[in-house]
């Protein structure tokens, strides 16, 4: 299991499931120095830079936002937002085995196709998704997208992937009467072996048509059931999960979750205009795993009745995944510099592992045996 600390530019290797044990630490800025250089050599992409910096980043450099490993499991294929690109690291020895440039300045969520032989990027301010061969780095095609790419899905056994555009979340207007002003949000849904769009979806008329005109339309981390009829995501500046009917193209329940009376109310100060972000589902579509970033916990969500269960504290929830053996849900902890696998059977914490700094992506991968950091 790949953990990616975000401000730190390192990835810690933990054990996928039982004690989560951390095996070793790899750097993913290893040319950090020419590509700082570059950066600084150019007005425009240091503006970019200085700006990924001081918002999305908090302060902070973004230096690894997403990662799978080849399907070898000798190199690990990472995208950086900072640096505008998405480079394979080779894990023997901690090189630069290729690297690809980003249309635009920034690089954002990745995904996996199901065979393991192609990486889509979202590249967040080209409006762009780039597929890539995981082995060469070559693009295999792109496409276009709504304001802000963020996250991918591919469904159909990797026929389709789905990309979410979240708009503009940099800005303090966030007020709901200011909504407008944060672009053109939708799901771009593109055929793989064209690269061409087959179907986009507003969640706009969607959700008023169910009521709930009040909800953002950018959805944020989305995942499917195992049969792909159902799709459950997040959206800006709410505590909950919205769930979608793929067949019949509509809003069919609406989930608010709990929220900490000590969440501070002005939307400004939540984090990228996430409320909560961070969703998986258990391998038997049975349960729901829902990091509430900004209300400091995780809970594991009944399906059937989107019931939540025990509150579990965490400290800046970012990202929710599944362990390798199904029985868990994984967590990055942003706020406390750790991962914590919750039970999916108990919905309670059964262990947490110290990370880098400002842990968000976790995703299982496969090393060699016997493997050890460069």
């Amino acid at each position: 299991m790949f953990v990616g600390n975000n401000w730190e530019g390192t990835v810690d290797v933990i054990e996928a499931k039982g004690a989560y044990t951390r095996i070793g630490r790899l750097s993913v800025v290893p040319d950090r120095t020419q590509r700082l250089t570059e950066i600084y050599l150019n007005p425009i992409k240091l503006a970019f830079y200085l700006g990924i910096q001081q918002g999305p980043g908090e302060g902070h450099d973004q230096l690894v936002d997403d990662m799978y490993t080849t399907p070898a499991g000798d190199a690990l294929v990472v995208s950086r937002p900072s640096f505008a690109d998405v480079v394979s690291i080779d894990l023997a020895t901690g090189a630069l085995r290729w690297r690809f440039p980003v249309s635009g300045f920034r690089s954002d969520h990745m995904s996996v196709s199901p065979d393991g032989r192609t990486v889509a990027v979202s590249a967040s301010t080209g409006n762009t998704v780039h597929v890539l061969d995981i082995v060469t780095g070559r693009q295999l095609g792109s496409f276009g997208t709504g304001d802000k790419p963020h996250e991918n899905v591919y469904t159909g056994g990797g026929r389709y992937l789905w990309n979410m555009s979240i708009g503009e979340v940099n800005t303090d207007l966030d007020a709901p009467w200011l909504d407008f002003t944060k672009g053109n949000r939708k799901i771009t849904v593109a055929d793989t072996s064209t690269f061409k769009v087959v179907k986009t979806i507003d969640m706009r008329p969607r959700l008023d048509a169910f009521g709930r005109s009040d909800l953002s339309d950018a959805v944020r981390p989305a995942v499917f059931t195992p049969d792909e009829s159902k799709l459950y995501f997040q959206v800006s500046f709410f505590a909950g999960l919205v769930e979608y009917d793929a067949s019949t193209d509509k809003i069919t329940r609406v989930r608010e979750l709990p929220q900490n009376p000590a969440t501070d109310s002005d939307r400004t100060t939540w984090v990228n205009d996430s409320r909560h972000h961070g969703l998986s589902i258990s391998r038997d579509g049975a349960k729901l795993c829902v990091a509430g970033t900004m209300d400091d916990y995780v809970t594991v969500v009944d399906r059937a009745s989107l019931d939540p269960g025990p509150l579990v504290t965490a400290i800046k929830p970012y990202w929710a995944t599944v362990s390798a053996d199904g029985r868990d849900c994984v967590i990055s902890e942003a706020g406390a510099d750790r991962v914590t696998a919750i039970s999916f059977a108990t919905g309670r914490a059964v262990a947490s592992v110290p990370v880098g700094d400002h842990p968000q992506r976790v995703r299982v991968g496969q090393i060699p045996a016997g493997w050890t950091a460069p």
